[in-house]
């Protein structure tokens, strides 16, 4: 990887990869594209390790020309694609982003690639890779006896979200198939850590939380996710480049398997610890149950075996200490969440999202 493409790196996941890789690969350089929508920002990229070999450039993926201008002025042998809308409550609300970024936008990249790199070389093609970053809720919803997803499962998404990034994983497969670019897949579960736009579950629980505000949760509160350090989540996405097989899938997952209530309860618990003088002690007394979202999905589960037999990747945060270090790093960046509250719209989606919702039928 002596040049790589990040799109999407201005994000959660993607900018902490920036970093990972930034650190892991000291002679890498790193091309970062990110169209800087509400969940993107400069901010994420502060103080980065290797600054001199990170440049970033705001643009959107499904400008093809503009990509394959980038590929080509910095030689760029690796795409690692993390853009994409990805939070289900939005795609219920409004789902043609979601296709328009998510499909539109992989196939426009997938164009520019196979433009660069098959039709009119920039690097020799037999050292270049495409790796897609994709999700577990393209395989839809367990049971509570039910096998978890392998590299196998079906897909049956539930969600405009979970069929966008199905839509998205089988034109990367298709573009390998067709036409031999060298593709790799990682199908991961929920994420958590430092520098989440506080729409998703952990950081709008901490964010409350230090204010006093309602907890919501949905439904009974027992939906059960995977939960995967964004770390952890990083590192197996190098390993995949490292060494990952062309045109392979990869699950990625933190095997921990706990209920939506039981991780509100468990932030509630670290906060207590970290916060004794809080007039909002015990934080747990703030959980509110609401109205569910419509299809929502019960149970996800990965089987992560593949990734670790063939490429040695294991998780090194357990659930207490990824959970610790996450409400830690949102205690000490007051700043950054005081950037986040002031975006336009946030607080408005907040409002539409949790705050009008009912009770629990």
């Amino acid at each position: 990887m002596r040049s790589v493409l990040i799109t999407g790196g201005a994000g959660f996941i993607g900018s902490n990869f920036v970093r990972h890789l930034l650190a892991a690969e000291p002679t890498t350089r790193i091309v970062n594209l990110d169209c800087l929508s509400y969940g993107g920002s400069l901010e994420n990229l502060t103080n980065l390790p290797g600054t001199e070999r990170h440049q970033f450039v705001q643009g959107d993926i499904a400008d093809g020309t503009l990509v394959a201008r980038l590929m080509r002025e910095h030689a760029v042998d690796a795409i690692v694609h993390f853009a994409a809308e990805t939070h289900v409550d939005r795609s219920i609300h409004g789902p043609m982003p979601f296709v328009m970024t998510n499909i539109v936008g992989t196939a426009a990249l997938l164009e520019a690639a196979r433009d660069v790199w098959r039709i009119k070389p920039g690097v020799p093609y037999h050292g270049v890779r495409f790796h897609h970053v994709s999700t577990d809720e393209v395989y839809g919803s367990l049971e509570p006896d039910d096998p978890a997803f392998s590299e196998t499962t079906a897909y049956a998404p539930n969600s405009p979200y979970a069929a966008s990034k199905a839509g998205s994983d089988h034109l990367v497969r298709a573009y390998a198939h067709t036409y031999g670019l060298p593709v790799t897949i990682t199908n991961c579960s929920n994420n958590y850590g430092p520098r989440q736009y506080p729409e998703k579950l952990i950081p709008l629980m901490i964010l409350n939380a230090l204010q006093g505000q309602a907890l919501p949760l949905y439904g009974d509160g027992q939906q059960v996710r995977d939960w995967l350090y964004v770390e952890d989540h990083c590192a197996a996405i190098v390993a995949v480049l490292r060494h990952g097989h062309p045109n392979e899938t990869y699950n990625v997952g933190g095997r921990t398997n706990p209920t939506n209530r039981e991780i509100v309860e468990r932030l509630c618990a670290i906060l207590d610890r970290l916060l004794p003088e809080s007039p909002y002690r015990p934080h747990a007394a703030l959980i509110r149950f609401v109205a569910d979202r419509p299809g929502h999905d019960r149970r996800y589960a990965m089987d992560t075996r593949k990734i670790h037999q063939e490429l040695g990747w294991t998780p090194t945060e357990t659930l207490e200490s990824g959970l610790d270090k996450t409400v830690r790093w949102y205690l000490g960046n007051p700043g950054w969440i005081a950037a986040v509250r002031q975006r336009p719209g946030f607080e408005a989606w907040l409002t539409t999202n949790y705050t009008t919702r009912g009770d629990p039928a």
